[in-house]
């Protein structure tokens, strides 16, 4: 017999233990090369681990337990051979028989649920509906612990009782690791940085009509959609380079500036919030940052996206407007120093030439630590983003609309 023994895998620097999210194997099934069998979650992403040989595997783990890098998770036989899948050959497992009606519960297990029920009169039984108060968790002073009346009246509600009608079911499960370094991170957010949030509103109007006019050419030449991530990244590119503190991060008693934009982007995946990073987005036009916006999102979607590619990110944009969000003060992504926070689109009247008309307005945030980062490039920074995404053409696109967006 050929064993082969399947060790944690290193998810990236840094990373020391992981945690068996799901086993998406049983012990004694048989697996192909390739396949995936198990997914563990590290402190910055969950990752498939994918069986190395074919063969019968044999689990070394529980779902749950955190395994360290380099420690062995399951066992595979490779001298095994592969089942022929005949459903005929499987052994049925005997199934438990149903009771028969001549079973009876035991008089003990019958005087038992007889003793712990409460016992009310009717009037009591009123009273207690009523408050929405279980008979069992009051103690009745008539004959044989009966609940009177003047008991129910005289019974008060606690935080903890149980209501008389309706369900109260909780179920406890822990967490994933991601989910609880996330937990701890935000918490370490707030307690080691000076965070503040400033807000500004941004007329959308100019950049719904660039959309309108271009955006079916676009998608079909470039065939990606144009969408508003791509002038909120260059609006956010453009306004780092005017104002590098918020672009930079502190490192014990230094202040590291950097002269490229790693911009990380929040996207949703299935086991949570996901922040891959758009490298050097100062190198890429609006069809290059679409065109890896929608690269990171499907691999976000597929659970493909690596540790390397959420790492490094410099400034983080998300976008709760997506949800329904109207406003929030968004928590800064460490060790970066700035985080804008995107809005729904609502219908508002607005002043525009001495006169009111109706305008699609968007609010922003960003949340900056104060340490670095003073009033005046926070507010300066948002405003300049605001001043891109009024007037495009002239700020991310130097007038030539059709150039820029490669038509």
């Amino acid at each position: 017999m050929s064993v082969l023994e399947m060790k944690v895998p290193s998810p990236g620097e840094s990373i020391t233990e992981v945690e068996i999210a799901t086993w998406l194997v049983e012990d004694g099934d048989y697996v192909e090369k390739d396949q995936p069998i198990a997914e563990v979650d590290s402190d910055k992403a969950t990752l498939e681990l994918p069986a190395e040989e074919s063969g019968i595997i044999t689990l070394k783990a529980e779902e749950g337990d955190a395994v360290a890098v380099g420690a062995v998770v399951c066992l595979i036989d490779t001298s095994a051979a592969k089942p022929s899948g005949d459903a005929s050959e499987k052994e049925e497992k005997p199934t438990k028989e149903a009771p028969t009606k001549e079973e009876k519960v035991s008089p003990a297990v019958e005087k038992k649920e007889t003793y712990a029920s409460g016992v009310a009169s009717p009037a009591a039984k009123k009273v207690l509906a009523e408050k929405g108060i279980d008979s069992k968790s009051v103690k009745g002073t008539g004959k044989d612990g009966r609940i009177t009346k003047d008991d129910a009246v005289n019974a008060v509600p606690s935080m903890g009782t149980q209501p008389a009608n309706g369900s109260r079911n909780t179920e406890r499960k822990k967490m994933s690791m991601l989910r609880r370094k996330v937990a701890e991170r935000l918490v370490a957010v707030k307690n080691e940085t000076a965070m503040l949030t400033t807000f500004n509103e941004v007329n959308m109007q100019p950049i719904f009509d660039l959309r309108t006019q271009y955006k079916e050419a676009f998608k079909s030449k470039h065939g990606v959609g144009l969408g508003f991530m791509s002038f909120f990244t260059l609006a956010v590119v453009r306004a780092l380079k005017m104002y590098p503190d918020v672009n930079s991060m502190i490192d014990g008693d230094f202040q590291i500036k950097q002269d490229f934009q790693d911009i990380s982007i929040a996207v949703s995946g299935p086991k949570g919030l996901m922040v891959p990073v758009i490298r050097n987005a100062e190198n890429l036009s609006f069809r290059g940052v679409e065109s890896e916006v929608k690269r990171l999102a499907i691999r976000a979607r597929d659970g493909q996206i690596t540790v390397d590619e959420m790492t490094g990110g410099t400034f983080t944009i998300t976008n709760g407007g997506v949800f329904g969000s109207m406003l929030s003060t968004p928590i800064i992504n460490p060790p970066q120093s700035g985080i804008l926070g995107m809005h729904n689109i609502v219908n508002r009247p607005m002043a525009v030439n001495r006169g009111i008309v109706i305008q699609p307005i968007m609010y922003v945030a960003l949340s900056y630590d104060h340490r670095i980062v003073d009033g005046r490039e926070s507010v300066g920074f948002l405003v300049a983003v605001k001043e891109a995404l009024e007037n495009p053409v002239e700020l991310l696109m130097e007038n030539n609309v059709e150039r820029a967006l490669e038509m």
